[in-house]
């Protein structure tokens, strides 16, 4: 009776694994075939005609750097659990983004990372995937809404008097949870989640912080790169702001990984309408960031989750 259960689980795990590899696969084919914005004649015509082998190689670095920079991140963040080689952080971080590209804003990465640890210290992992994340938003939002001010500031996007409301808001919002950091909920209060993350050495919250700066910029200025790839001369102060202005707005909308590029692809075509850069070369350029800084990423993740050994004991 053991000996079939036990083969009755593996089975079950296959299935389960099989099933988030092609429902991952399934998603992106669907993405990149059936999207009406994208004319793939154009497409290749275009990616000829601009390649280079610097441009090329560039960034392909720049993907291989913004992702090691997360599962280097990530490998620093769970070292307060026990210490993880490069290569295992890379299996966790990876496998975790294959299983959550059909989850809601990425949710899925959580439950994810968590398997890879014994169950007792699933809320542990969430809590550090959490500051993982979190650390990133934050930056996001701070470089966002620098941008959106100085784009605002050419192109009159929203009124002077919106934006005072928008930080207006901002304010109260920060003073009100400052006010209510006692109160508990179910056991948790902002107060107890300042003391957990001070608990983390400041070490490591230093290099998380240094990580993630420099993963933002690495992105940011893959983005950049891509637009002086395809002839768009606009000065670098107005490109970079537009370029964190759409990455802030669209990471505030809730989506799904393989909607990604759909989502920043719309607020991008908004955005650098306003600067009278072609449409096909925004669809085209959002269509590439994402599939190489979330497609390339799922297809090796792929591999880690077919090869997956849960680390979860009753």
């Amino acid at each position: 009776m053991i000996s079939v259960s036990h083969k009755a689980k593996q089975f079950l795990v296959l299935v389960v694994k099989l099933l988030i590899v092609g429902a991952a696969f399934y998603f992106i084919y669907k993405q990149l075939m059936q999207n009406d914005q994208l004319d793939w004649e154009k497409f290749i015509t275009l990616i000829q005609s601009k390649q280079t082998f610097g441009s090329i190689a560039l960034i392909l670095l720049l993907t291989f750097l913004n992702r090691f920079l997360e599962i280097l991140k990530w490998q620093n963040l769970v070292s307060v659990i026990r210490p993880v080689s490069v290569g295992e952080a890379s299996k966790q971080v990876l496998g975790a983004l294959t299983a959550a590209i059909f989850t809601p804003n990425g949710i899925g990465e959580y439950a994810g990372k968590a398997l890879f640890f014994e169950k007792s210290q699933t809320k542990k992992i969430v809590f550090l995937n959490l500051i993982c994340n979190g650390i990133q938003m934050v930056l996001t939002v701070l470089f966002g809404l620098f941008g959106l001010l100085y784009f605002n500031a050419s192109f009159q996007v929203i009124t002077t008097q919106t934006v005072l409301i928008l930080f207006g808001s901002l304010l109260v919002l920060l003073v009100v949870l400052f006010l209510a950091k006692r109160i508990t909920i179910k056991g948790y209060s902002i107060e107890k989640l300042i003391h957990k993350i001070n608990e983390i050495p400041k070490s490591i919250h230093r290099k998380n912080i240094v990580l993630a700066i420099g993963r933002y910029l690495f992105f940011s200025h893959q983005y950049y790169i891509l637009f002086l790839v395809f002839d768009v001369d606009l000065p670098y102060t107005l490109l970079m702001a537009t370029i964190t202005s759409v990455y802030f707005l669209a990471s505030s909308l809730p989506t799904f990984q393989f909607l990604d590029f759909a989502v920043k692809g719309s607020v991008a075509l908004y955005f650098f309408g306003l600067l009278g850069v072609n449409e096909w070369i925004v669809v085209f350029i959002s269509t590439l960031m994402w599939f190489l800084n979330v497609v390339l990423p799922v297809i090796i993740g792929s591999y880690f989750v077919l090869n997956f050994k849960s680390q979860w004991k009753s």
